[in-house]
């Protein structure tokens, strides 16, 4: 099979179900949906972030070592994520409803797992070991696209809390998600590292939960939204 017929075939493995995961995200904003045009832009964004992250990662790998590489590379991603969002799309006159935040940190954060996952898939498939590619895709889809949602996610809630607030309490909503979006990177990594085929799937429930709360968080931003602008009624999802 050829190298760029390989390629191909795990770009789709990893686009596919990242597009999956973003029509489901969607819903939460059906009433008022964003501009397709921004929602594709983020996506992108969240992939062009992909080729900037890997050489400082591999830097990195040179600095560091255990489990002080492993957080370094959390706090890469999720800096690099947030910093893509707030140059693609945070800015724009279309982000006008604290909602809109959490959305677009997942359409980022998505579009990074699609890249991630299809360099994943890439490399066992380029082996010719097309088992272990099917079995990184299910996992990929199950654990580690999840675990940036969840992560860039955060951020977004945090800022959707401080969507009304001054720009210093912006700032330090922002921050404070970040934060928490590297701990909750960190320590995914840490625990699927340490992980066997008997423990993976306590991390992924612990990934889980974690996506269980920022769907109330979805809902509480919809509160919020619905109190300074009762024209903007939600339904629930």
């Amino acid at each position: 099979m050829l190298a760029s017929t390989q390629f191909a075939i795990a770009f789709l493995a990893g686009l596919i179900p990242a597009l999956f995961w973003l029509w489901f995200w969607l819903r939460e904003d059906k009433e008022r949906p964003e501009p397709y045009l921004l929602i594709a832009l983020a996506f992108i964004g969240g992939m062009m972030v992909v080729p900037v992250a890997l050489p400082l990662e591999r830097l990195a790998m040179e600095l560091y070592s255990g489990d002080n590489l492993v957080f370094v590379w959390a706090v890469i991603e999720e800096v690099l994520k947030y910093a893509a969002a707030l140059i693609v799309v945070l800015w724009h006159k279309a982000v006008d409803e604290p909602i809109d935040l959490i959305i677009y940190m997942i359409c980022i954060a998505l579009g990074f797992a699609a890249l991630e996952n299809a360099l994943f898939v890439f490399n066992p498939l380029s082996n010719g070991d097309i088992v272990q590619s099917l079995t990184t895709g299910k996992l990929r889809f199950l654990g580690s696209s999840l675990l940036h949602v969840l992560a860039s996610g955060t951020v977004g809630a945090f800022l959707a809390l401080a969507f009304y607030k001054s720009d210093l309490m912006k700032l330090l909503f922002g921050t404070l998600g970040l934060s928490v979006a590297i701990v909750l990177h960190a320590l995914f990594n840490f625990l699927i590292m340490d992980s066997s085929g008997e423990t993976i799937l306590g991390v992924f429930l612990f990934v889980w939960m974690g996506i269980i709360v920022l769907m109330l968080l979805f809902e509480k931003v919809k509160i919020i939204e619905a109190r300074h602008n009762p024209a903007h009624q939600y339904t629930s999802s």
